[in-house]
């Protein structure tokens, strides 16, 4: 995978849309409407980001929250760790292509998920021009079979 340039983490604090992804969590279609939502935080001496997954199943609001960890200094491979008793739960992601408006995500397999993709935006909707620029990235970086949740 290509490294990609640095990423501040205050460029990734905030509310990310999940649009398109071959995460089976997602593709069930029991959860529904999910966002990455990240803040900045020390914790253990670590500055990395807190992490909160917010989507709605059976008609709640449900979140899955964590800590991500950088792993290098330009702050595109993280590993996440669940909270509380989601605390034994880990996984690595990395960013492999990021704007100020979208994102690609790769996510390493684990014991309970496989390994995928998932293509975040800032925006709820996506534009036709914005969809054209990111369906050439993914054929760049030749990744196919991403369904569109939203």
């Amino acid at each position: 995978m290509k490294q990609q340039e640095k990423t501040s983490l205050e460029r990734l604090k905030g509310r990310w849309y999940i649009h398109l992804t071959n995460f089976p969590m997602w593709l069930k279609g029991n959860r529904t409407n999910p966002t990455f939502n990240y803040t900045i935080q020390e914790k253990n001496g670590i500055v990395g980001l807190t992490d909160e997954v917010i989507f709605v199943k059976n008609d709640k609001k449900k979140a899955i929250r964590g800590f991500d960890t950088p792993l290098n200094s330009e702050n595109t491979k993280f590993e996440w760790r669940g909270n509380g008793w989601m605390k034994i739960l880990k996984s690595r992601w990395q960013i492999l292509h990021s704007t100020e408006k979208w994102a690609i995500i790769y996510f390493e397999k684990t014991l309970f998920t496989p390994e995928g993709y998932d293509i975040i935006a800032r925006n709820e909707t996506l534009s036709d021009e914005l969809l054209i620029v990111i369906d050439a990235k993914l054929k760049e970086l030749k990744i196919d079979n991403l369904e569109n949740i939203r």
